[in-house]
């Protein structure tokens, strides 16, 4: 019986976790949707226009913070802030590349979090090594693919590398997103990817602009975010329950 009882508690506890979780991501969630309704492929660039843009992430930077306290700082709650920096950044065309360097130091701070101690290390598996040697294959052919694009432009000399290092770097961090057990960390970092690569085929000029194209950046974008915060409270979550688990 007390077993039973034990496990009803903790079930109890998980639920009532889930919902003060999704309370709390109620502002994401809301100035996310605002954005979506406010934005218009003819806004001019303006402050407001970025504050409307990055709010969502700096809301889930306030959440991780708050659920994970400082430990995050140096790893995802750091590097929601920097994106949110970026996301002001690409709203000017011409802070393009301090943008790009905002998020490249997010995705160094979320790899930072990633072989922290509290994600479940799983490289060894069969699966794991398979899912690496996709991406680095991804990531190597994509940018192959879009160097003759980046030659074109005006600024090659200073964009061709810059790029290539923010390649190595959002590679870098899906890879050991890849390395963690963390399904919403996987997840997330696959969907960053995503919207990275939707951006830059329109950015680079590969494709014609396309009609829901920032639609699809940006969903997948806040997606992105929103998985990799959600895991990162997880991991610190199970950390948390293991430790009481070995004094118990």
């Amino acid at each position: 019986m007390d077993i039973l009882e034990t496990h009803a508690y903790h079930r109890r506890q998980r639920r009532n976790k889930s919902c003060a979780l999704f309370l709390s991501l109620l502002p994401f969630f809301l100035s996310a949707a605002l954005y979506f309704y406010l934005w218009t492929p003819a806004s001019p660039p303006s402050i407001m226009s970025a504050g409307v843009k990055s709010a969502p992430v700096l809301l889930l930077a306030a959440v991780v913070l708050s659920w994970n306290g400082g430990q995050s700082v140096l790893g995802v709650v750091g590097g929601l802030v920097f994106s949110a920096v970026g996301d002001c950044c690409l709203v000017w065309p011409e802070l393009f590349l301090h943008g790009m360097g905002a998020f490249a130091v997010a995705h160094l701070l979320y790899s930072v979090s990633f072989l922290s101690s509290r994600y479940t290390k799983n490289s060894s598996s069969c699966w794991s090594r398979f899912l690496y040697l996709i991406l680095f294959m991804v990531g190597g052919g994509y940018y192959t693919f879009l160097f003759p694009f980046l030659q074109k432009d005006p600024n090659s000399e200073v964009l061709t590398p810059a790029v290539g290092v923010y390649f190595v770097l959002i590679t870098l961090m899906g890879l050991l997103a890849a390395r963690t057990s963390n399904v919403a960390t996987l997840l997330g970092s696959l969907s960053f990817m995503v919207s990275d690569a939707t951006l830059s085929l329109q950015v680079f000029k590969v494709v014609a602009p396309m009609q829901h194209g920032n639609t699809v950046v940006m969903v997948t974008y806040y997606l992105a975010q929103l998985l990799i915060a959600v895991g990162d409270m997880q991991a610190v979550e199970d950390t948390d329950e293991f430790s009481k688990w070995k004094r118990s």
